[in-house]
C-alpha cells in the first residue's frame, strides 16, 4: 500500500491502486473538506441553512524513479503537473512487506528521498537552463535588470548543480537586495519545484503505528526542518469504512487522537502559513483560508475583490467569545464586538462581518 492508496484514503476518491509500479497514469485530483469543529458550532449558533467548509486540493502523480527528469518511468511527464501546487508532500514507505512491490526492489527511505529530490532538482536545472539564453539576449539588447537576472540565473544553476534546493539558495548565495527580489520573482516565474515547501509523509504499517514509530536520526537529519507525519495508508483506508463512533474507538486502540487526513491538513496549514476566519449568519456559515499575517482588507479579498478595494471597516469577535455570548446581537449588547480598520491583522478563529 503506497501513495495512491493513501490518496484514496485521504480524499475518498477511488483511483487505481494496483500492486505494480506506475499504476497512476494521469494525475488524480481530490478536493477534501477541512475538518473544523468551530464551523459546525458556529452554524448551530446561527441556525445556518448552509455550511461551507474550507477545502484542500490533493494532486496524486506517478511515483518518481531515478532518471525521471530524463524520461525514465513516467516521472518526466508528471513533474510538470506539480508546478502549480503550493507544497509538495513526499510519501515515503517505511514498512517491509514482500507482497507489496517497491519500485526499487527494497524499502530504503533515505534512498527514496534522495531519488525524489534529485529528480526535482534536475527538472529545476532544466528550467533554469532554458531561461538563460533569453536573459543573454536581453543583456545584449541592454534591457533593464538583464545583468542582474542573468547573474541570478547562473547562481541558481550553480546552487542546484551542487544539490542545493532552490528554496535554500538564499542561505548559500550572497544576493544584493535587488538580486534577492529578482531571485524570488524568477522562482515564481519558472515555478521551481525545489523552491516549494516539503511535507514528508512516512507511510508505516499498522504495527509501526501502534509502536509509535518515528524517523531515526539519519532520516531526521535528511529532512531537516521540514514538517513530517507518520501515517498508515492501510489504517486510513480502514477508517473510511467506519462510522463516527467506530472511527474514534479504532483510533483509541491505536493510541492516536486524530486521523491521518487531519494531521496532513494541519501540517499543510502550518507549512504554508495559513489560518482560518469565519463568516456566519442564517443564510450560511463559511470558513475562509488566508495567509497568516493578513490585514483585514486582504482577508476580505478571500470573499470578493470588492471587499478589499471598497473596505471601510470590519466588525469581529473570536469564535469562542461569540459562542459564549450567544450571538451577534448579544455581543453588540455587551460591547464585546470589536470594530477594526485597515491595519488590523486577522487572527485564526476570528468571526468577521465586513463593511464596504
Amino acid at each position: 500500500m503506497g501513495k495512491s492508496t493513501l490518496f484514496n484514503a485521504l480524499t475518498r476518491k477511488k483511483v487505481d491502486i494496483s500492486n505494480y509500479p506506475f499504476c497512476t497514469i494521469e494525475p488524480n485530483v481530490g478536493i477534501v473538506e477541512v475538518p473544523d469543529e468551530r464551523l459546525l458550532k458556529l452554524a448551530a449558533l446561527s441556525r445556518s441553512r448552509k455550511i461551507v467548509p474550507a477545502v484542500v486540493e490533493f494532486v496524486d502523480i506517478a511515483g518518481l524513479v531515478k532518471g525521471a527528469a530524463e524520461g525514465e518511468g513516467l516521472g518526466n511527464k508528471f513533474l510538470s503537473h506539480i508546478k502549480e501546487v503550493n507544497a509538495i508532500a513526499e510519501v515515503i514507505r517505511v514498512f517491509e512487506d514482500s507482497e507489496i512491490i517497491h519500485v526499487a526492489g527494497l524499502c530504503d527511505p533515505l534512498s527514496d528521498i534522495d531519488i525524489i529530490e534529485c529528480e526535482l532538482i534536475l527538472k529545476d536545472i532544466e528550467n533554469v537552463e532554458k531561461r538563460i539564453p533569453g536573459a543573454e539576449s536581453d543583456l545584449k539588447g541592454r534591457k533593464q535588470n538583464a545583468a542582474e537576472i542573468l547573474s541570478v540565473l547562473h547562481a541558481l544553476k550553480k546552487g542546484l548543480s551542487s544539490d542545493i534546493p532552490a528554496g535554500e539558495i538564499f542561505i548559500h548565495t550572497k544576493f544584493s537586495e535587488r538580486e534577492t527580489d529578482i531571485a524570488g520573482n524568477l522562482m515564481n516565474e519558472l515555478q521551481l519545484l525545489t523552491a516549494k515547501p516539503f511535507i514528508y509523509i512516512f507511510n508505516a504499517s499498522e504495527s509501526q503505528i501502534k509502536n509509535a514509530w518515528q524517523p531515526d536520526e539519519q532520516l531526521r537529519a535528511r529532512i531537516g526542518k521540514s514538517s513530517y507525519t507518520v501515517i498508515s495508508a492501510k489504517i486510513e483506508s480502514e477508517l473510511n469504512e467506519l462510522n463516527g463512533e467506530e472511527r474514534l474507538e479504532y483510533l483509541e486502540t491505536l493510541g492516536i487522537r486524530e486521523s491521518g487526513l487531519d494531521r496532513v491538513i494541519r501540517l499543510g496549514y502550518e507549512t504554508l502559513g495559513l489560518i482560518t476566519f469565519f463568516t456566519t449568519g442564517e443564510d450560511e456559515t463559511r470558513a475562509w483560508t488566508i495567509p497568516q499575517g493578513s490585514k483585514a482588507p486582504r482577508a476580505g479579498r478571500a470573499i470578493h475583490s470588492d471587499f478589499e478595494e471598497k473596505f471601510i471597516r470590519a466588525d469581529m469577535i473570536n469564535w469562542e467569545k461569540l459562542l459564549e455570548t450567544g450571538g451577534w446581537s448579544k455581543t453588540k449588547e455587551f460591547g464585546l464586538l470589536k470594530t477594526e480598520g485597515r491595519e488590523y491583522i486577522v487572527q485564526d478563529g476570528d468571526v468577521i462581518e465586513f463593511k464596504i
